[in-house]
């Protein structure tokens, strides 16, 4: 049996209403999976089979790129596609709650009564990356749910934000007329992660510049491995402009990926990640809860203060309390 077994067993309840539509239990699903409750893991390990069906569309780019309107626009032509379409919105998180400051949920409105949208804020809980720390875990389930199309529009932290790339298929970085000027600083960053660059805001002074710095940016690049080269599309998202060629362009990388087998090995690359991140979570439950890391780590704390320990022995103090061996040859530390 799965790994996943060995822990709590789902709420059967919930499952079960999960299985048969219930956007309530979609909604009590998501927040047992942010908040890490007991039996998370096994409910997304019963889910499982529901898998492979989406598409994942990262949208990502600078605060105030217009991301949010972009993605309203986006999903309402995936809307006349007939396809229904689930948005993972991450805020920044209240410095007094820790949960989502709702910003992205308020400015799409427009989307909360059509029945084959389902939208959900998460907190970025402070996370780096762009997204929240479980959003992979919460994309898998809105498509268990049933979802064509699983959209993740990130916090807007700037460069920082690479987390989207393992979580979507196609990955859109969203730039303005003002981005103009740090296209070069943006190279190491939001640059390199991009299967559709758009310019949103195209109506501004400065669109054609932006335009012509990234086709130049992009031509210094060595060539894509799988051979895809980013189309720049230039929208103005409040009015519509552009969608059917951001949409078309999606697509495009959709089936270059399937034809390539792109597509792929990018979904094998985010299943080994989705492992690794797993064991690494249950690793740092065992050591720092299960066998009372935390309690010998501040037991620890004033020895090192006294200059009667050093970091690195209370680490191997704590590894070994965790029944975790410690690192041979010189880069051991001596009891």
């Amino acid at each position: 049996m799965a790994t996943a077994a060995k822990t709590r067993s789902p709420d059967r309840e919930l499952l079960g209403r999960f299985e048969a539509g219930d956007r309530r239990a979609l909604a009590r699903a998501l927040s047992w999976v942010e908040n890490q409750r007991p039996g998370f893991e096994s409910l997304l390990h019963s889910l499982h089979g529901r898998l492979g069906h989406a598409y994942r569309v990262g949208i990502t780019g600078p605060p105030g790129a217009g991301k949010s309107t972009l993605t309203e626009k986006y999903v309402l032509r995936l809307r006349e596609r007939d396809l229904k379409v689930g948005i993972l919105a991450v805020d920044p998180s209240s410095p007094f709650t820790g949960g989502a400051l709702l910003g992205d949920r308020i400015r799409m409105q427009d989307l909360t009564l059509d029945e084959g949208v389902f939208i959900r804020s998460m907190a970025s809980r402070g996370r780096l990356g762009g997204l929240a720390t479980t959003s992979l875990e919460a994309a898998d389930l809105v498509e268990a749910f049933g979802f064509d199309v699983v959209i993740h529009e990130t916090v807007g932290v700037g460069q920082t934000e690479r987390d989207v790339v393992s979580a979507a298929d196609t990955t859109v970085v969203v730039l303005v007329p003002e981005s103009g000027d740090s296209i070069q600083a943006m190279k190491a960053g939001l640059m390199e992660i991009a299967d559709v660059f758009v310019v949103n805001k195209a109506d501004r002074p400065g669109a054609d510049k932006l335009a012509r710095a990234l086709k130049a940016t992009l031509g210094l690049r060595a060539a894509p491995a799988d051979g895809w080269e980013p189309p720049i599309i230039r929208t103005v998202a409040v009015d519509g402009q552009g969608i059917d060629e951001l949409d078309a362009a999606i697509e495009a990388h959709r089936e270059h990926g399937r034809k390539t087998g792109a597509l792929a090995k990018k979904r094998a690359a985010r299943a080994a990640e989705r492992v690794r991140d797993i064991v690494a979570r249950r690793s740092e439950r065992r050591v720092w809860i299960e066998r009372g890391g935390e309690a010998l780590l501040a037991a620890g704390l004033e020895r090192i203060a006294a200059g009667e320990t050093t970091p690195y022995a209370l680490a191997d103090e704590i590894a070994r309390a965790a029944d975790i061996d410690e690192p041979a040859g010189p880069e051991g530390v001596a009891p």
